[in-house]
């Protein structure tokens, strides 16, 4: 999930013709720490992701849009390995996801 995600914000950013450096600057975070989000090391935050597709004027649907597109038949087949670990990030990212649902409706009513 993290390399899906990571391998479309490089996409999008390269198609800005952005470099790393001022993406990052921009989100308040190192450029190491942006590089290990697009490597998919590390794990991206519903909040840090908002901020990446501010930047690069695109949606969070945008960007998420390739956890849809992953083949079915990949998961069903085993290749994707199971484990707590990858559960309990993808119930992370559902319950950021939610909050800043939230905190987003709440900022439209007003």
């Amino acid at each position: 999930m993290n390399a899906l995600l990571g391998n479309r914000v490089k996409e999008l950013r390269n198609a800005k013709n952005f470099t790393q450096e001022q993406v990052a600057s921009q989100i308040g975070i190192s450029r190491q720490k942006y590089a290990r989000i697009e490597g998919g090391v590390n794990s991206i935050t519903l909040e840090v992701l908002s901020q990446i597709a501010k930047i690069l004027e695109v949606s969070v649907g945008d960007i998420t849009k390739v956890l849809d597109e992953a083949p079915a038949a990949v998961y069903r087949a085993g290749a994707e390995k199971t484990s707590s670990e990858e559960i309990f990030d993808m119930l992370d990212f559902f319950y950021a996801n939610k909050n800043l649902y939230t905190k987003l409706q709440r900022k439209k009513d007003f």
